[in-house]
């Protein structure tokens, strides 16, 4: 398993996911701002069919991704500094639903779940802001996003995102500090740290989630963490 990650996440974090596969620690320069510049969520997602890539992520990580034998193909539209173009593989994506401002979604992303139920939401860093979850649940740290998933009749939490870590920024949001793995969630950080962990331990827990805290600190946004089988 390949799991690439923000270069910049904490080295204990790194260490404690390389037991679970190989580490891919990505860094770019000079084409998205430098606070996002390393965010898995920026270049990659991840669609029940395909894996989509921004044409905009530099060869030597499209290179390790194809030692890997890992298939992909490459979106149509590339990812740059301005926005809304930043955002345009920040989607948010399971099974069933696709969550993203949609007239910013990259076509390649939209050909490839036309089967999913979109949910148009106004804030284009989806996938930074929310985490979809098993049963319709979700966790998300943007009370829009809350808000159009509830009137579609998903369940979820919102939590506030003070207290985040993103070099740069006031704060990060709680979907760049988690990744999903079948029945485990990820957490770049530590509950004990969180404002809201107690509560976030029992929602994710009452779905039957197994949690793995990967250092010992702040909830740190890193762009999610994302696996690849």
């Amino acid at each position: 398993m390949l799991i690439i990650v923000d270069k910049k996440i904490p080295g204990e974090a790194k260490e404690k996911l390389s037991a679970a596969g190989n580490i891919l620690e990505l860094e770019t320069e000079g084409i998205v701002y430098p606070a996002i510049s390393g965010h898995p969520d920026i270049f990659f997602c991840k669609t029940p069919q395909v894996l989509v890539i921004s044409p905009s992520l530099p060869d030597k990580y499209l290179h390790k991704i194809q030692e890997q034998k890992l298939q992909f193909i490459l979106g149509n539209q590339a990812s740059s500094i301005q926005h809304p173009e930043s955002a345009r593989y920040n989607v948010a994506i399971n099974d069933r639903y696709l969550v993203h401002r949609l007239e910013y979604t990259d076509p390649v992303i939209l050909q490839n779940c036309y089967t999913l139920k979109k949910i148009p939401v106004k804030q284009a860093y989806t996938r930074c802001n929310l985490l979809l979850l098993r049963d319709d649940h979700y966790i998300t740290s943007d009370r829009g996003i809350h808000k159009n998933l509830q009137r579609s009749g998903l369940e979820g939490k919102f939590v506030s995102p003070e207290g985040i870590l993103l070099p740069g920024f006031p704060n990060g949001f709680i979907g760049g500090a988690m990744g999903l793995l079948n029945d485990t969630i990820f957490i770049i950080g530590s509950l004990a740290y969180f404002p809201e962990g107690g509560a976030v331990r029992k929602f994710l827990e009452d779905l039957q989630y197994k949690i793995v805290e990967l250092y010992d600190g702040p909830f740190f946004d890193g762009g999610g963490i994302l696996f690849l089988l």
